[in-house]
């Protein structure tokens, strides 16, 4: 049986990835490929308890290594218990973040030492990597704006500017650091012209 693919996306809040992501998997569905959606953190039940932890307005205070290493825990369960099982039997995995988003979140935003998060990378993924990740890329005044639109925020969405200037420009770092895998997308404009950009990178696959 052919193995599947793994495709991830990520970007800073309000780039747009909740929208794209119906489109990629309608995109995916029709051209025969069974692609499942996850997310981190997440993507199974000790990762969705970690994620509500994570993620709460209600959880007031965390040491910034703690949270890096609550989303490794969340994210050692996500790759052994569903992402592995259903590539092995063909299927396309879709997750909205991956370990991208802890180089970005916790190097760029909390500034921890990128050196210890890649250690925790070797520690869980070994050698595993995504087929593809596409990177959503918008002006933090912009992402923000529309995350205001949408109400109530979880405790990352409360950081203040210089915090997301901060993760959006580790986020840009990675892409030139891995060009072949990451893809960067504008998405600063209309939900069609992120979605053309999209489907013409899909069709490298």
């Amino acid at each position: 049986m052919k193995k599947g693919k793994f495709i991830t996306i990520d970007g800073i809040e309000g780039a747009g990835k909740s929208t794209q992501i119906d489109f990629i998997c309608d995109y995916l569905s029709n051209k025969g490929v069974n692609v499942i959606l996850t997310r981190e953190p997440g993507g199974t039940e000790l990762g969705e308890k970690i994620r509500e932890l994570l993620l709460s307005s209600e959880t007031k205070s965390m040491h910034s290594d703690t949270e890096l290493m609550m989303m490794f825990a969340a994210r050692n369960e996500h790759i052994h218990s569903k992402i592995m099982p259903a590539l092995a039997q063909g299927d396309w995995i879709l997750s909205d973040r991956f370990t991208d988003a802890s180089y970005a979140y916790q190097g760029g935003g909390r500034g921890l030492d990128i050196k210890r998060i890649a250690q925790l990378e070797r520690w869980v993924l070994q050698d595993f990597s995504p087929d593809m990740t596409l990177l959503l890329d918008v002006p933090v005044e912009l992402g923000m704006s529309r995350v205001e639109s949408r109400g109530k925020k979880d405790r990352i969405e409360l950081e203040d500017m210089d915090f997301f200037n901060r993760v959006r420009e580790a986020y840009i770092d990675r892409s030139k650091q891995f060009p072949d895998r990451i893809k960067l997308i504008d998405s600063s404009q209309t939900v069609e012209h992120t979605k053309q950009q999209i489907k013409a990178i899909l069709g490298l696959l």
